[in-house]
């Protein structure tokens, strides 16, 4: 294979992967130089001269003519003045020979290694250059078509045929997608796995709802309504807080717009998640009341301390604040910092009522800890349930429900 070949055939690859003329004249440099350092053992007093669009090369070794005697012969930039003779009958000594380097000085073998080397030369650069592009779009949204989908992760082309990860773990519970349909996600991380670049997505992120509301709220990515916190049980629930600084735009009602007109199209895109819109505010009690909306406050007790907040709520209103499989106490408490217990407020009826603190003696502390958690504080609250309801909220063992309303009972039937 001549210089000739060698180059065009490297250059119509380089071309095909976009790679620009002055880095493919580099990569050709710095490979026909690593050539010559084998050979040479240097490539110092060495110029090379590429035109990649002609297919030429030129290598000139470059060595200063000295006396047959001198104690410099042996360096690797001079020559004898008998072998510089031999290159040109006119030579002296002191001037400088410029001999030519045909490609096939170098052997066929190197030749052939050479041209190996380009093409994986090209292909890194081609890694790196992807890997840098979806780093710089970590945490924006990206559409990729799937063709493949596996037990653990979906796989995703984009328009260039790169290959997109979208994991079981990063996707909304009730996603399905089939071979070809178009998926919306965030570029959630960028990852180097033995050299090659693994471009990670995700669905689940609380950035991919961000990126929803500035693409479908124009005062969002104008940044006249700023996004506080957003929390969420991907598929199932979120809760979003908002601010604004302009007191003539109403944050909520923005993100909400014209009879829902805007945040449909995000719900549809998490497979009619619920999501609440909150609108912020810095005073805590107003704030945790908004949290836990649609159930309605009565009164709030906080603990700066161990971060936790008392909550009381009229015996109707329980339920609403816990929110179905749990997920409204849950996503609050999360969106305000603190840790929210759930109490119901008596009522005079009510008075006869035992605190199930008045059990720990015979009910484990943590067992009770998870009825408060689900508003449960009192006996009665407990007796009320069904044996079915409440091993659904707890997610405790059946013997062990069993046995709290056998303790609870007995304190009634004395």
């Amino acid at each position: 294979m001549d210089a000739k070949v060698l180059i065009e055939s490297f250059a119509e690859f380089a071309r095909s992967k976009n790679v620009d003329r002055p880095t493919m004249i580099r990569i050709l440099e710095d490979v026909f130089r690593a050539m010559i350092r084998k050979k040479f053992e240097t490539d110092e007093n060495f110029d090379v001269t590429i035109n990649a669009d002609q297919g030429d090369l030129e290598i000139f070794r470059i060595r200063e003519i000295v006396d047959d005697n001198s104690e410099d012969i042996w360096d690797l930039d001079k020559i004898s003045f008998t072998e510089a003779r031999k290159i040109e009958p006119d030579f002296e000594i002191g001037e400088e020979v410029y001999e030519k380097i045909e490609l096939e000085a170098f052997g066929r073998r190197a030749v052939q290694m050479a041209r190996q080397t380009l093409i994986q030369r090209i292909k890194d650069l081609e890694k790196d250059l992807l890997y840098n592009k979806y780093e710089e779009l970590v945490g924006e949204i990206v559409s990729a078509e799937v063709y493949q989908i596996l037990g653990r992760e979906i796989l995703l082309m984009d328009g260039e045929g790169n290959e997109l990860i979208l994991p079981k773990a990063e996707q909304i519970s009730k996603d399905r997608f089939r071979k070809g349909d178009t998926v919306k996600a965030i570029v959630h991380r960028v990852d180097m796995s033995n050299g090659n670049p693994k471009i990670i997505l995700s669905r689940t992120s609380p950035v991919f709802l961000e990126r929803l509301f500035e693409n479908e709220v124009p005062e969002v990515y104008d940044g006249l309504i700023t996004i506080i916190k957003i929390v969420r049980e991907p598929g199932e629930r979120a809760k979003v807080a908002v601010e604004s600084y302009d007191d003539r735009i109403d944050p909520v009602g923005a993100c909400v717009g014209m009879k829902g007109s805007r945040i449909h199209a995000v719900v549809r895109e998490l497979q009619n998640e619920n999501i609440d819109v909150i609108n912020y505010t810095e005073n805590l009690d107003l704030y945790v009341t908004r949290a836990l909306s649609p159930a309605k406050v009565s009164s709030i007790t906080a603990n700066e301390e161990t971060k936790r907040l008392s909550v009381f709520l009229k015996p109707d209103q329980v339920s609403l604040a816990i929110g179905k499989g749990g997920y409204n106490i849950k996503l609050a408490s999360r969106l305000v910092g603190y840790e929210i217990d759930v109490f119901r407020e008596l009522n005079e009826y009510e008075e006869e009522d035992v605190d199930l603190m008045e059990f720990v003696d015979e009910i484990d502390s943590w067992i009770i800890d998870e009825l408060k958690k689900t508003g449960l504080d009192t006996a009665k609250s407990v007796l009320s349930l069904t044996k079915e309801d409440l091993t659904r909220r707890t997610e405790l063992e059946e013997e062990t429900v069993d046995e709290i309303f056998r303790i609870l009972g007995q304190e009634f039937d004395q």
